[in-house]
């Protein structure tokens, strides 16, 4: 089992405003330029996600993820999923290891992380691979981190990074052992 992350950030290193707000990254959509989205999706078996990211793509006019959806979340765990999203979104109360043991259970192999918190308990975890970060070049000044407090350094090594026309800088990094 592998975890992955595909995620945006404002250059000052924030994934949404402070109520969860992220128009100043759908404002930079371009439809015209292919981030690598297709690409990266292409070879994972499920998606992970808090209920910040659930909550945020639950109000898109359509759902946008053919593979099943780990909603991790105290809160809602335990509620019922929308009758539009059964069968393809679970909420459950898990630790990250036990989240993708019972992801591994289900046929799962690689796993796309989303959300801030998420992705910071699944890196204390150890169970990230790799993250593709792109950079939105625009300063919103506070709001959601993507990076938390770890317990130690982590090393990356930078597989690869790519500018985009509309200003966004997308990096590939290997999260080290």
């Amino acid at each position: 089992m592998t975890g992955h992350v595909f995620i945006a950030t404002s250059l000052d290193g924030y994934i949404a405003r402070p109520d969860g707000d992220i128009g100043w990254l759908l404002a930079r959509d371009d439809p015209q330029e292919d981030h690598g989205y297709d690409a990266f999706i292409a070879d994972k078996d499920a998606i992970v996600m808090g209920r910040g990211s659930y909550e945020k793509v639950a109000t898109f006019d359509t759902w946008p993820y053919d593979r099943p959806v780990l909603v991790l979340s105290r809160q809602l765990a335990g509620t019922p999923v929308p009758d539009r999203l059964r069968g393809k979104v679970r909420f459950a109360d898990l630790a990250p290891l036990d989240a993708m043991r019972a992801l591994e259970q289900d046929g799962a192999r690689r796993v796309y992380v989303d959300g801030g918190q998420v992705v910071q308990a699944f890196l204390r975890a150890g169970l990230i691979e790799d993250m593709v970060i792109t950079t939105v070049p625009v300063l919103i000044g506070a709001g959601r981190r993507l990076f938390g407090e770890l317990p130690g350094d982590r090393d990356l090594a930078l597989v690869a990074s790519r500018s985009f026309p509309s200003g966004l800088v997308q990096s590939t990094y290997r999260v080290l052992p």
